[in-house]
């Protein structure tokens, strides 16, 4: 090439170059100028600071272990946690029962349809109901009416008139005396000798209290995080899991309730969880455990990283997509070109030779710098703050970066899309655009909220779905674990809050491959946004420009 071509090249291309830096750099002087600007992003900066707050404040302490099966209670108070007294086979309701103070033993009964239906002796009586003509009562085993134990400050004189349970009745957990010194109890526990006629059509035990012995009380810290998750990552190997702290093995329980079933999952296998396979052979669909086996697990590894992992994705895909996403253009991209023309200014812009496809695509670049450029700020907050806050030992949790970096460019292409959807409208009708635009921005939002919901169809022709569907699948992609941590809290009663708010990616090709979801959807959005700039070019060519 010759010096007159490279001169004649080089001044193209230099003024390609000028024409879009003086554009693009127009478009980012108007933007910064306006009030307007200012005030939406002093909005959304509010909004994600907020947030932030309150993920500061929940995590400053840490992520504290959580009780899961409730056994590090102590109800009636007597020192001994729940999960003890179930060993030992006393009540946690009861603060005369305890490790050692003895347990009751059942010696017999009389049904509601016995025929005899008198008993005499010197025994704990329970749920009695009926008439007792004492020899002697122990007065110092009482409870309330709550308790099922006879209280002794609250026994009333029996009416005068007529039988019990033929002319009057007394209220359950109750009891009064008669004139002639008899006791009659409506399904009470007490102790004594006597004699005991059980009214018709119910009914009453009796059985001894066994001898007491010294059991020391173990802290309630043992009954906490105490049966974590059993997996060796064997997927070919169906039945995992571990019964640590043996509640469901109860091995050397001194009772042991005949009701209880230890193969709840159906596998032949008692006190085992079920780890089952999809039909891929490779992926764990589906989590059984039988009752008490790993149910207290590491709250700090799975349900606080449940939790940390659950407000990131809410944050992205509520304040990022449903609100910066959809607000931030409809205020700044609405009036790229529309203002211009209605301010007359147009004329100017385009005294030189330029496309006015062209012009458009700097206009938005332009905004894109602008709001692009404070969305990746925000997410840049957000990636500091929750990297080292985040639960783990590690000093910073590097995915967690990589994770708000690919919700800022999903937002970044969401607010691309809506901006030439929001300039569009404003071309096609200058007078109706913003309420056209409002509009799309409510059927946006409502699109979006479907897609939180598992909507899959009627979704797919918005923005917000595919921006959605995004970042499920960058879940996926950096947090390749999500699905099996959710799969582990949904089988052992944890709440992280992610399945609340995500959903494996659909959009897959039936490959169930998060990497093709995510570039289907980036496609999408850009044909979208390339659809919209060449459709507002195409109906700007046909504007007069005054």
């Amino acid at each position: 090439m010759d010096r007159q071509g490279r001169d004649l090249a080089q001044t193209v291309w230099t003024r390609l170059d000028r024409k879009a830096g003086a554009i693009t750099e127009l478009t980012i002087r108007q933007l910064r100028h306006r009030m307007s600007t200012w005030v939406v992003l002093g909005v959304g900066t509010l909004l994600i600071l907020m947030l932030l707050a309150f993920y500061v404040d929940s995590v400053r302490d840490g992520f504290k272990p959580i009780d899961n099966d409730g056994d590090s209670v102590d109800n009636d108070e007597d020192g001994y946690p729940f999960g003890q007294e179930r060993r030992y086979g006393t009540s946690d309701w009861n603060p005369r029962e305890y490790p050692g103070s003895g347990y009751y033993v059942q010696d017999g009964e009389i049904s509601w349809n016995d025929d005899a239906r008198v008993h005499s002796g010197n025994h704990t009586w329970r749920g009695a109901t009926g008439i007792f003509t004492p020899v002697w009562l122990d007065s110092s085993y009482e409870g309330d009416r709550w308790s099922g134990i006879i209280d002794y400050d609250s026994i009333e004189v029996c009416p005068d008139e007529g039988d019990f349970a033929t002319d009057w009745w007394i209220e359950w957990g109750t009891a009064c005396s008669e004139e002639n010194g008899d006791l009659v109890v409506h399904s009470l526990e007490f102790r004594g000798e006597g004699r005991l006629e059980v009214t018709e059509d119910w009914g009453a035990e009796w059985g001894h209290i066994t001898d007491v012995y010294d059991v020391e009380p173990q802290p309630a810290s043992d009954f906490i995080d105490e049966d974590d998750i059993d997996w060796d990552g064997n997927i070919l190997r169906e039945s995992q899991g571990y019964d640590d702290d043996g509640d469901c093995r109860r091995v050397g329980w001194l009772s042991d309730d005949f009701w209880f079933e230890k193969d709840t999952n159906r596998n032949n296998i008692d006190c085992d969880v079920r780890w089952i396979l999809g039909s891929d052979g490779e992926t764990i669909v589906f989590i059984q455990a039988d009752e008490y086996v790993d149910e207290d697990t590491d709250d700090v590894r799975l349900a606080g990283e449940g939790i940390h992992r659950g407000f990131i994705i809410v944050t992205a895909k509520i304040a990022f997509i449903m609100i910066l996403s959809i607000f931030l253009p409809l205020f700044l991209a609405l009036g790229l070109v529309r203002d211009e023309t209605e301010n007359g200014t147009l004329h100017y812009l385009l005294s030189k030779p330029i496309h006015r496809g062209e012009f458009i695509t700097y206009r938005l670049l332009g905004y894109v710098i602008v709001a692009g450029g404070f969305v990746m700020a925000l997410a840049m907050i957000m990636a500091l703050v929750t990297s080292l806050m985040g639960p783990g030992d590690s000093l910073i949790r590097l995915r967690d970066i990589a994770m708000w970096m690919g919700i800022g460019f999903a937002t970044v292409l969401a607010l691309t899309a809506y901006g030439a959807i929001f300039n569009t409208l404003g071309l096609v009708s200058s007078k109706y655009g913003v309420y056209i635009a409002l509009i799309v921005g409510v059927y946006e939002f409502i699109m979006a909220v479907l897609t939180l919901f598992g909507a899959s169809l009627v979704p797919v022709l918005s923005v917000s779905h595919w921006t959605l569907q995004l970042v499920d699948s960058l879940v996926l992609i950096i947090w390749p674990d999500t699905l099996m941590m959710e799969l582990q809290a949904n089988a052992f009663g944890l709440s992280t809050g992610i399945d609340l708010f995500w959903n494996p990616p659909i959009h897959t090709l039936g490959t169930d491959n998060p990497f093709i979801s995510a570039i289907i959807s980036v496609v999408v959005l850009i044909f979208i946004t390339v659809f919209m700039i060449w459709f507002g070019q195409r109906q700007f060519s046909r504007s007069e420009i005054m």
